[in-house]
C-alpha cells in the first residue's frame, strides 16, 4: 500500500469481520441454524462453510494492520442473527456487543439489533458507550416502503449523529450454485435494492443521516445513466452517502470515483473475505480514501 506523506497510524478500516470468543461460544451454544459445530459454520441459505480460526484471533488480525489506527467490526448479516425471534437473537446480540468492547483497540464495532423487536434504548447505550454507529442488512432496505418501516431505527441513529452501515444480508437457498453464488450475485443484488430505496425515500425522510454502502454499494452508481433512461431524472450523488472499497480494486473504485468523486469513497477491507487493495489512484486519493473521508462518515460536522 502507498504510504501517505503523515506517517502516523491514522487510517480507518470501516468493515471488517472477526468474531470475539464470546460469540463463537454463543453459536456453538445453538442447535439450528445459524451455528457452529467446530469451526464449520451452518447457516439457512448457503452451503456449510469452514472458517478460518486463525483469521478471529484479535492480536493477529492487528498485525496485519500496523499502519491502521481504528479497525470497526462489522457482525455477519448474512447469518441471519437480526432476523431471529427476538428472544433467540438476544443472547448472540448481547455476546456480539460484549466481545467487541473486550478486544480494546485499535477494536471498534458496529452495533445491531434486532428486526423483529429492534431495542432503541439498547442501541443509544451501545452507541453512547463506544461503538461508531448502527449495522443493518440491505434486506431490511429493499424497498422504499421497507425503508419507511425501519425509519424509526434510523432517526434514534439520526438525532445521535452516528452513521449506518448497510450491509449483505442472508440469502435464500440456491441448490446448485457453486460457493462464490451468493457472493458475487446475491448480495450485489440486495445492496442495489437497498442503495436505489435510499436514493427514493430515504433522504426524504432523514435529512440528517450518514449511510455507508459495503462493498461498494453493489456498483450501483454505475447505474445512473440507466436511472436517468427509464425515467428516474438526473442522478444527484447524496453528499451523505458512502461506499466502502470491500472487494473491489482498481477498476471498481476508479469507476465509483468517476461517478460519485473521491469524497464518498472509504476503507473497508471486508478481512478476514478479503483484502484492501491498492486503487493506485495516488496519494492524495489514498489519504482521502482511508483518512479523510472514513473521519467525515463517523464525525460528520465534527471532523
Amino acid at each position: 500500500m502507498p504510504e501517505t506523506a503523515d506517517r502516523s497510524p491514522a487510517r480507518i478500516d470501516v468493515h471488517q469481520h472477526l468474531w470475539p470468543l464470546p460469540f463463537v461460544e454463543a453459536l456453538r451454544a445453538r442447535t439450528h441454524v445459524p451455528y457452529l459445530r467446530g469451526w464449520t459454520l451452518y447457516t439457512a441459505g448457503e452451503p456449510p462453510y469452514e472458517v478460518d480460526a486463525g483469521a478471529h484471533r484479535a492480536e493477529d488480525r492487528a498485525i496485519l494492520d500496523p499502519g491502521v489506527a481504528q479497525i470497526l467490526l462489522s457482525l455477519s448479516s448474512p447469518l441471519g442473527i437480526e432476523a431471529l425471534p427476538a428472544r433467540e437473537a438476544a443472547p448472540l446480540l448481547a455476546a456480539w456487543h460484549d466481545g467487541v468492547l473486550a478486544l480494546g483497540q485499535p477494536f471498534g464495532g458496529w452495533a445491531a439489533v434486532s428486526d423483529v423487536e429492534p431495542d432503541l434504548d439498547g442501541l443509544t447505550d451501545h452507541l453512547k458507550n463506544g461503538f461508531a454507529g448502527l449495522q443493518v442488512s440491505a434486506t431490511q432496505l429493499a424497498t422504499p416502503s421497507a425503508l419507511e418501516s425501519l425509519a424509526g431505527v434510523l432517526r434514534r441513529c439520526e438525532e445521535l449523529d452516528r452513521p449506518v452501515l448497510v450491509h449483505p444480508g442472508p440469502v435464500a437457498y440456491s441448490a446448485g450454485c457453486p460457493p462464490w453464488w451468493a457472493a458475487v450475485v446475491q448480495y450485489p443484488a440486495q445492496l442495489q435494492a437497498a442503495w436505489w430505496a435510499w436514493h427514493a425515500a430515504g433522504r426524504s425522510l432523514l435529512p440528517d443521516l450518514r449511510v455507508c454502502f459495503a462493498a461498494g454499494g453493489g456498483l450501483s452508481a454505475l447505474h445512473h445513466e440507466r436511472f436517468t433512461a427509464r425515467g428516474g431524472g438526473a442522478f444527484v450523488p447524496d453528499r451523505g452517502v458512502f461506499v466502502d472499497t470491500s472487494s473491489y480494486g482498481r477498476q471498481g473504485i476508479d469507476h465509483l470515483t468517476r461517478t460519485l468523486g473521491i469524497d464518498p469513497i472509504v476503507l473497508g477491507s471486508d478481512r478476514p473475505y478479503a483484502e484492501p487493495v491498492d486503487p493506485q489512484l495516488g496519494e492524495a486519493a489514498w489519504r482521502a480514501i482511508t483518512v479523510t473521508n472514513p473521519q467525515r462518515l463517523l464525525e460528520g460536522a465534527r471532523s
